[in-house]
């Protein structure tokens, strides 16, 4: 098996890996199995795995033409501390109808790369990507549909701390593949930072 970013123990007291009751038939392939309380669990060897292709992905955009979207309250912080340390733009909270399609709003953000945290909650930033072709990365739990997502991250969510590491790892990813860090130690930032207030 691969090396995994963090311990599989980090992932597994973050949550990274607790899905949903609910499943939809395109995240199959992510989840490693379903607990007796009837919720499915998730491949966190396959978030891995793309927490990797996405930082990859990532680096082949200028910084300021990413643009990461998050209407969930604990999604908030860690994409703008995301955007802090990558150099991204953020929009946490309410997505404005015409953010990236209508020149003439005051907040029109021109991007060319988008991603999103939860497809379900942030369907109107879906939907205005998809509108103007650019392509979508988006954290994906067992119950979202994946129609229009280029780019799978399968986690949980919703939760504070699964959310603080996966944007921790992916800020890490997309630092070490700009070439702004050499290796792991450089990166001067823990998940800690990247987390929501309660």
């Amino acid at each position: 098996m691969v090396d995994l970013l963090v311990s599989e123990d980090e992932y597994l007291k973050a949550g990274v890996q607790i899905g949903t009751q609910v499943k939809t038939k395109q995240m199959t392939s992510f989840i490693y199995k379903i607990r007796s309380d009837g919720l499915y669990i998730l491949d966190i060897s396959k978030t891995d795995s793309r927490i990797r292709i996405a930082g990859k992905f990532i680096s082949r955009y200028e910084p300021s033409k990413v643009l990461l979207v998050a209407q969930r309250q604990y999604a908030h912080q860690p994409i703008k501390k995301f955007s802090e340390v990558v150099g991204t733009k953020a929009i946490a909270g309410r997505f404005i109808p015409g953010t990236l399609t209508n020149p003439e709003l005051p907040n029109y953000v021109e991007a060319d790369l988008i991603i999103i945290n939860d497809p379900i909650i942030d369907q109107q930033a879906m939907k205005e990507a998809v509108k103007i072709g650019i392509p979508i990365i988006a954290l994906c739990d067992v119950n979202n549909r994946i129609s229009y997502v280029d780019l799978v991250i399968p986690t949980n969510n919703k939760g504070r701390k699964a959310l603080s590491l996966v944007y921790y790892l992916l800020a890490r990813e997309a630092m070490m593949n700009y070439g702004k860090i050499k290796n792991y130690e450089e990166f001067a930032y823990k998940p800690e930072d990247f987390e929501a207030p309660l």
